[in-house]
């Protein structure tokens, strides 16, 4: 079975490398990031289950990873992903209940270990 933790974990350390080889790049994403997750009109806590939807239907186990942690911090319950998952099955279809599954477990492993 997949660890998400490791999975995040790897993700950011290639990511931090990846920015000493394109720093200008990464520090846009950087700020990008920033702003798309300012807490207005939309919570933070909504934007983050807007990105893991996104993450299951795109299949990133990267972005499953990063999000499922985020999305805990924001504050979003079991039940809130549960049903976040469903609509992402709504509209990515079959392989969207594979990653959906997936995306569950992350969220209990990291659930798990930060209380």
């Amino acid at each position: 079975m997949k660890s998400y933790r490791e999975i995040s974990t790897s993700y950011h350390a290639g990511f931090a490398a990846l920015a000493n080889d394109v720093p200008d790049t990464i520090a846009a994403f950087g700020s990008l990031m920033q702003a798309a997750t300012l807490d207005e009109a939309l919570s933070l806590k909504t934007k983050e289950l807007i990105a893991f939807a996104i993450a299951i239907t795109v299949r990133c186990d990267g972005c499953i990873g990063h999000h499922a942690e985020a999305v805990i911090k924001a504050g979003a319950t079991r039940q809130e992903v549960a049903e976040m998952i469903g609509i992402a099955i709504l509209m990515g279809g079959g392989p969207s209940t594979v990653y959906g599954v997936e995306a569950m477990r992350a969220f209990d492993e990291f659930s798990a270990t930060d209380q």
